[in-house]
């Protein structure tokens, strides 16, 4: 799973289902080999591990969804955390319960995860399931808003752009970046710093350039330039950029129909 509802409320759907069906399984197979207990014992220890189960997995939506509005990412890997991390406080809770003067349960913490584990076996493919299902419901503004902060999040990526000198070095955002020209044996980098155009000669060469920085276009054999910053065509040889008029050739305009 490379995606993530990170709705409460979805995801609480998914809790009481998990509720459920842990209270129908412990209730009903009495995993636990060797304990005897009456019906009063076992209606008593269902119904708490369906209900620590159920807030174990609210805390688990909950911590998933702090993780995912830092980057608004996700992955295999923290699919993976964040079932594991659900099964590990499960077990916790669960055994704390156990061992109450409620239910006073006689197996140790080693038996009672091993008969947890081999539940887990059967468990863990229904959790996938429960959560998979919520990426159907993902809200369609949800997704546009995450678009657009994973969209800004990669203009305010910084941008290194480096010459042949150990200290020709120039730091700046890529949504500052202007335009880069050829200059003799030089590139003049042009870029946007407290709303002005400031640029910096670095010792490199165009096609260099152009090679390690994927998103600019070439609109002249001596100028790359941040389609982001195009503004509006002067004339048939000219273009408007932020703060600055670029030549363009006429073997490279078909090259400005993308933007």
């Amino acid at each position: 799973m490379n995606k993530l509802n990170p709705s409460l409320k979805h995801h609480t759907f998914v809790g009481l289902f998990i509720c459920i069906w842990i209270f129908v399984f412990t209730f009903y197979i009495k995993p636990f080999d060797g304990t005897t207990g009456d019906y009063s014992w076992w209606t008593f220890l269902s119904v708490g591990f369906s209900l620590i189960a159920f807030i174990c997995y609210f805390i688990t939506a909950m911590v998933q969804d702090s993780i995912y509005q830092i980057s608004y990412k996700w992955n295999i890997i923290l699919e993976v955390f964040s079932i594991l991390f659900f099964l590990l406080i499960n077990l916790i809770f669960s055994y704390l319960y156990y061992k109450s003067p409620f239910l006073n349960g006689i197996l140790t913490f080693n038996e009672f995860s091993i008969a947890v584990l081999k539940s887990a076996i059967i468990f863990t493919p229904i959790i996938i399931f429960g959560r998979s299902i919520t990426l159907r419901f993902l809200p369609e503004e949800y997704k546009k808003e995450v678009v657009e902060i994973i969209e800004k999040n990669k203009e305010e990526e910084k941008l290194i752009i480096r010459g042949e000198y150990k200290l020709d070095i120039l730091k700046i955002k890529k949504a500052d970046l202007v335009c880069i020209s050829k200059s003799q044996n030089y590139v003049e980098v042009f870029f946007i710093e407290n709303n002005t155009i400031q640029s910096k000669l670095i010792r490199s060469s165009l096609k260099k350039i152009n090679s390690e920085i994927s998103f600019l276009v070439q609109v002249h054999r001596s100028h790359l330039i941040n389609p982001s910053h195009f503004k509006s065509w002067k004339d048939s040889n000219t273009i408007f950029l932020s703060h600055i008029e670029i030549p363009i050739s006429k073997n490279y305009k078909n090259n400005l129909s993308a933007i």
